[in-house]
């Protein structure tokens, strides 16, 4: 998201505030600090669902994720003092006082609005080793594009009918989109890499989407990345970095085999720049010549779960997902936020279902 601008008519500061629905559809909208992020959302035709416009009813009740606001008046029935503790308010009487990210409780859908379409040019196409590619892509009007640094997009894979999910690598701010796939035999995605791919190609998506991205928080985080869910951590990385993040944490890369190893040097770079942040990479194969042999799990200290008083950030392949919460529960942790987003390896004779490893996400839950 952009920082604070204001707007030269009236010299009100504006925010950004995403929308996120509950069917993975983020939706950005300009809102002025005098007015509710409801009426700006209908001014922008997207209709929050409402029964009042007054904060009598709470058919808008809405979970703010980041951002600080001014919760307007309510009666206690539409919002209750324990449901505005957690962060929940009422987009009807809500006015922004920075950037925010709202969880709107319905589907696009019903808010009549949807994930917007863009078409852009293959600007790069880098095989970063034997099983990955890394694609980068221009758009010409990059700037109606905004994401929340974690969030992915719905490419079409061309020359096919089916459509592949990638988390962007790059950060919000940055002109260039980037994304990583992982080579597999078969895939969609991947028979156009690297048979039918090349510079200046057309490339459509739509997008953003997802719930798995960074809030913002003074406490510190853990990172965990397996493959090629790299890619929206080493967005949220360039975001710490642009925000002069210095409230520490760790990530642990981890992949099967060292031909997975991408973009060491790159985390290395962003990791050096960060106040309190350490990193480390595992590679499951026993024949690896990585210093770390094993799984994400062996590099978790205590010391990185922070007693509880630590956002988690997780993404990668299901088994990976499921260990680490069984690591994390096992400590008797409970840690303040768990994000985490699983992506699965597609079937090629069923490729036009879920998303795959090829891609990034397949779901993406917190707790």
């Amino acid at each position: 998201m952009t920082a604070t601008q204001t707007e030269p008519s009236t010299g009100i500061a504006t925010h950004q505030v995403a929308l996120s629905f509950e069917d993975g559809v983020t939706r950005f909208i300009t809102v002025r600090e005098d007015q509710t992020v409801a009426d700006a959302s209908y001014r922008q035709r997207i209709n929050i669902p409402l029964d009042c416009r007054d904060g009598a009813c709470g058919t808008c009740k809405a979970l703010c994720e980041s951002g600080e606001y001014d919760g307007g008046t309510y009666i206690e029935d539409a919002l209750s003092e324990a449901e505005a503790a957690e962060g929940y308010a009422l987009p009807c009487s809500m006015k922004p006082r920075s950037d925010l990210a709202l969880q709107i409780a319905t589907t696009s859908e019903v808010a009549k609005t949807g994930a917007a379409s863009y078409t852009g040019t293959v600007v790069g196409l880098d095989r970063l080793s034997p099983t990955t590619v890394e694609l980068a892509i221009d758009i010409p009007n990059r700037g109606e594009l905004a994401f929340l640094p974690g969030q992915y997009v719905n490419i079409a894979v061309p020359g096919t009918e089916v459509t592949r999910s990638y988390s962007f690598a790059n950060a919000p701010h940055e002109e260039r989109l980037v994304f990583l796939v992982k080579l597999t035999p078969g895939g969609a995605m991947s028979t156009w890499l690297t048979e039918r791919a090349a510079v200046g190609d057309e490339v459509t998506f739509t997008g953003p989407n997802g719930s798995f991205f960074l809030r913002e928080a003074r406490r510190p985080v853990l990172m965990l990345a397996g493959g090629t869910g790299l890619a929206p951590v080493l967005s949220m990385l360039r975001q710490l970095d642009v925000d002069g993040c210095d409230r520490g944490g760790r990530l642990v890369y981890g992949v099967s085999t060292d031909d997975d190893l991408v973009k060491l040097d790159e985390v290395e770079e962003l990791v050096s720049r960060l106040p309190g942040f350490t990193w480390d990479h595992c590679v499951s194969d026993p024949a690896s010549t990585a210093a770390n042999k094993g799984y994400v799990m062996s590099l978790i200290g205590d010391e990185d779960l922070h007693d509880g008083d630590v956002a988690i950030y997780l993404c990668g392949p299901p088994p990976m997902v499921e260990a680490v919460r069984t690591h994390v529960a096992g400590a008797g942790i409970e840690p303040t936020g768990f994000y985490y987003e699983k992506f699965a390896l597609a079937v090629p004779a069923a490729e036009a279902s879920a998303p795959s490893a090829e891609a990034s996400p397949a779901s993406a839950e917190a707790s």
